[in-house]
């Protein structure tokens, strides 16, 4: 079943049941009856190799050496045998706990009943760049499925219950069944209650036994600063209820960002397009750029050229842990006329007689790519 040999290692071992595991796990194939017997039957088989007591039985007897041997050899496991026995094993494999086990793992040894749960709700969330910039909180209308009031979500009324005939109120069924290590036990949810344990005698008028009703609520969001588009926020709980007084889904918030008008954004950083006169590229002087949080003034040094990059450190967005913040990166574009009169082309064809008008770039003059590098580093 697991694909070693006799002197496997416990390691070697555990490694070979992990990959079973992961293959037939209750959760990745539900509703699949030969997959739930290969989960049971790998478990078994980890089950007496990994204790050398029955692995000598078995290297010395096989299968008729584990009967007597005690403990689950040879007697059949159950899911709740499996998961309490092994389950280290799975928190290791999935990344610790807080996983499902396809419903086993609330009905083990008829402790509890099977809690249904409630789906998950999805909007979408339209932001500004200023809200994004400090964070916002937001009211929003929706229409889901809550518990219903006239029941307080059980879908009963007047809470009129009966225990299930079938399960005795244990909320699942018990089923013996023979297999390679012998025989083998298996639960699963009631049929007949759902794993509830029990039946609604009189149904509540309102939800017609379901526990829950179609109604507009109004739930508050607290976006954090530094979100992004596409990025999605996860409420627990506020989603759509479950019936009969089950656990609620999430509720998940899905960030739209509104384009803005002034300014483009990557990542953390934002792009700004300045524009200035040739007398002030010339001359140098100084300009008012708009940030998100006000205006600054940016000196023009004396001889700036066209397509320069001014950074201004800190005036981007906020990283989303809150620890630093992006840089605003001003592009310089000297403004040239589409059109000129008479006087103004006599005059620039003037100043363009003289030296210092003619191109003569140096040799330490950068290209474009050159000087987009220095941004980025």
């Amino acid at each position: 079943m697991l694909g070693v040999d006799k002197n496997v290692t416990p390691d070697e071992l555990k490694k070979a049941y992990r990959k079973l595991a992961l293959k037939y796990h209750p959760d990745r194939n539900p509703g699949d009856k030969e997959a739930e017997e290969k989960f049971k039957e790998a478990a078994e088989a980890y089950d007496v190799l990994s204790n050398p007591d029955k692995k000598a039985r078995y290297d010395q007897f096989g299968h008729a050496g584990l009967d007597g041997a005690g403990g689950n050899g040879g007697q059949g496991m159950s899911m709740d045998d499996i998961f309490s026995s092994f389950g280290s094993i799975f928190g290791d494999l999935f990344g610790g706990g807080g996983f499902s086990f396809g419903g086993f793992g609330d009905a083990r040894g008829g402790a509890g009943r099977a809690t249904s749960r409630g789906s998950n709700l999805r909007i979408k969330v339209k932001l500004t760049l200023e809200e994004i910039d400090k964070g916002v909180e937001k009211k929003i209308k929706v229409n889901k499925y809550v518990a219903c009031k006239s029941c307080g979500g059980t879908g009963a009324r007047n809470n009129s219950f009966e225990t299930c005939s079938h399960c005795h109120g244990t909320g699942v069924v018990t089923e013996v069944r023979r297999s390679l290590f012998g025989q083998m036990q298996t639960q699963s949810v009631c049929p007949y209650c759902g794993g509830q344990g029990r039946i609604i005698k009189d149904k509540c008028h309102e939800c017609h036994g379901d526990g829950i009703v179609k109604a507009e609520d109004i739930i508050t969001i607290n976006i954090p600063a530094g979100v992004s588009d596409g990025m999605q926020l996860s409420m627990r709980g506020q989603g759509n209820a479950a019936p009969h007084g089950g656990v609620p889904g999430d509720l998940i918030i899905q960030v739209e960002e509104i384009p803005n008008d002034t300014f483009e954004r990557q990542d953390n950083n934002l792009f700004y397009n300045a524009y200035i006169t040739f007398s002030e590229a010339a001359m140098g002087g100084a300009i008012e750029i708009p940030t998100l949080n006000g205006k600054v003034r940016v000196k023009i040094e004396q001889g700036t050229p066209s397509g320069k990059v001014i950074r201004l450190k800190g005036k981007g967005l906020p990283d989303l842990n809150g620890y630093s913040r992006g840089d605003m990166l001003v592009s310089i574009n000297v403004w040239v006329p589409k059109s000129l009169t008479k006087e103004e082309k006599s005059m620039l064809d003037e100043l363009g007689k003289h030296p210092n008008f003619q191109p003569n770039p140096s040799k330490q003059e950068r290209g474009f790519f050159d000087k987009m590098k220095d941004l980025f580093n």
